[in-house]
């Protein structure tokens, strides 16, 4: 699913214009952006948890070049940690 497919969708079943749609997504995900760029966890009940997390630096070696090690400077990921009603409709 593309995004602009979810912008038709939630339009639809919202009974929302797409332009009305389109800015409540974009800003929706805006302030979860924001959110975790402030270092906050942010819990979604029956999505799951986004968390960001400190990778710590390391160095690696690229598969087939065991002469070769390559250093990966610590940074910052997002996480997302699937919650139960989300798990269950999969498995």
């Amino acid at each position: 699913m593309k995004k602009s497919d979810f912008y038709s969708i939630v339009a639809k079943k919202a009974h929302l214009t797409k332009q009305a749609s389109k800015e409540a997504i974009d800003t929706f995900l805006a302030e979860i952006a924001k959110a975790l760029q402030k270092g906050d966890k942010v819990v979604l009940s029956g999505l799951g948890t986004f968390e960001v997390k400190q990778v710590k630096e390391k160095e690696v070696v690229p598969f087939g070049k065991s002469d070769q090690r390559t250093k990966i400077k610590a940074h910052r990921v997002v996480n997302f940690k699937v919650g139960k009603p989300l798990k269950r409709a999969i498995w």
